[in-house]
C-alpha cells in the first residue's frame, strides 16, 4: 500500500460493522472509483449517486419551502455607509461620531450578507458502519449530507465538505454548482477512510484553521469521543455550529440472542457477552444512557441545540422542526 498523503481518501466500499454479530454490509458489487485525474467513474456508481440525488430532491423541495432561508436569516451584516437621519429611522443606528462632527444626525446603513457558507463536517469512523434498521449510520450521513448540500446550492449558497476519522480524510472547500454537489455526494458514499477512530477535537481544530469567515457548520457524528469540549467552545464563538447526532436504535438496547461475540470497530477489541443475562442487558442500557446524558449536558453548557437523527427513519420532518425552531429563536 502506498504511503498515505494528506487529504487522501481511497474510494471503495465502507468497512464492516461495529458489531460482528450483526452481519450487515454495504453493497460490495460497486466498483471503486478510478483516479480523479481520469474522471472515469463506473456506471453503477453514477447510477447510485443519481438515485440519492433524485431521492433527496424531494426532501430539498420540502426544506426550501421557507425553512432554509428563515432558519439562517441574519447570518451576517456588513456596514455599508451613513446617511442623514430620517423620520422613522431606528435611533439605535445613529452614528454618534459623524453626528457630533456635522451637528446633523446621521445613521449607519448595513447590508445583509446574503451568501451563506455551509460546511458539512462528517464523521466517517468505523462506528458509522453500524446499522440494524435497514440503514447504516454511514448511509444516513450520506443522505443527510446530500440533502443539506442540495438545499444550500439551490439557495445559491456555497457548501463544502470535510470528512474525518482520527485524521482529516478529505477536505473540499465551499463552492457552488450542481457538479460540485455530485462530487460531495460521491465522497459521502464512497470515500474509504484510512483511519478508524473518532477525533472530534482534531476535526474542529482543522475547521478553526481553515474557515476564516463565519460559517454554518453541520457537525455530523455519533459523538463516540471525548475531550473535545474546549475546542468546540472555540469553534462556536466563530461559527454557527449545529451538532447532528446520528444513532441506531440497537445502540441503546441489547437484544436477548444468547452468547455473542462483539467487536468494537474503532479499537478492534473483541469480547464475548452473554446477552441472555438480564444484568448484562441492563448494564449495557445504563452505560449508553450515561454516555448520552453526558453528551447532551455538554451541549447545554455550550448553548448548542443538537439535532437527533436515527437510522431507518425519515429525516425531513426532524430537519423541518429544527429549522422552524431556529426561525422562532431568531
Amino acid at each position: 500500500m502506498s504511503p498515505r498523503q494528506p487529504g487522501d481518501c481511497r474510494d471503495s466500499s465502507p468497512r464492516p460493522l461495529r458489531f460482528v454479530h450483526y452481519g450487515f454490509n454495504f453493497d460490495k458489487s460497486l466498483a471503486p472509483f478510478h483516479s480523479e485525474k481520469t474522471l472515469m467513474i463506473p456506471r453503477e456508481v453514477i447510477r447510485k449517486i443519481r438515485r440519492i440525488q433524485i431521492r433527496t430532491s424531494h426532501k430539498v423541495d420540502e426544506l426550501l419551502a421557507g425553512t432554509w432561508n428563515s432558519a439562517f436569516k441574519g447570518r451576517g451584516i456588513e456596514f455599508e455607509e451613513v446617511r442623514p437621519y430620517q423620520v422613522g429611522d431606528d435611533v439605535r443606528t445613529i452614528d454618534w461620531n459623524v453626528t457630533a462632527r456635522s451637528d446633523v444626525p446621521y445613521v449607519k446603513l448595513f447590508r445583509e450578507e446574503r451568501e451563506l457558507a455551509v460546511v458539512l463536517l462528517a464523521d466517517l469512523s468505523r462506528s458509522q458502519s453500524f446499522g440494524t434498521n435497514h440503514q447504516t449510520k454511514r448511509e444516513l450521513v450520506a443522505e443527510l449530507g446530500a440533502t443539506l448540500a442540495m438545499s444550500a446550492i439551490r439557495n445559491n449558497d456555497k457548501v463544502g465538505l470535510t470528512l474525518f476519522t482520527d485524521d482529516i480524510e478529505k477536505c473540499i472547500p465551499p463552492r457552488k454548482g450542481s457538479r460540485h454537489v455530485l462530487r460531495l455526494i460521491r465522497e459521502l458514499l464512497y470515500c474509504e477512510p484510512v483511519g478508524s477512530r473518532t477525533n472530534l477535537r482534531q476535526a474542529l481544530e482543522h475547521l478553526n484553521r481553515t474557515s476564516k469567515r463565519r460559517t454554518v457548520v453541520f457537525l455530523i457524528s455519533d459523538f463516540q469521543d471525548y475531550g473535545f469540549e474546549s475546542t468546540l467552545k472555540v469553534a462556536r464563538r466563530k461559527h454557527d455550529i449545529i451538532p447532528v447526532v446520528i444513532s441506531d436504535p440497537r445502540e441503546g438496547e441489547m437484544p436477548n440472542v444468547g452468547l455473542v461475540r462483539l467487536q468494537d470497530e474503532e479499537t478492534g477489541e473483541v469480547i464475548t457477552l452473554d446477552t441472555g443475562s438480564r444484568k448484562n442487558r441492563d448494564l449495557f442500557a445504563k452505560l449508553y444512557q450515561q454516555q448520552t446524558e453526558a453528551r447532551d449536558a455538554m451541549f447545554r453548557r455550550q448553548r448548542l441545540e443538537p439535532l437527533h437523527l436515527e437510522t431507518g427513519r425519515d429525516l425531513v420532518e426532524p430537519l423541518r422542526r429544527y429549522f422552524h425552531k431556529r426561525e422562532g429563536r431568531s
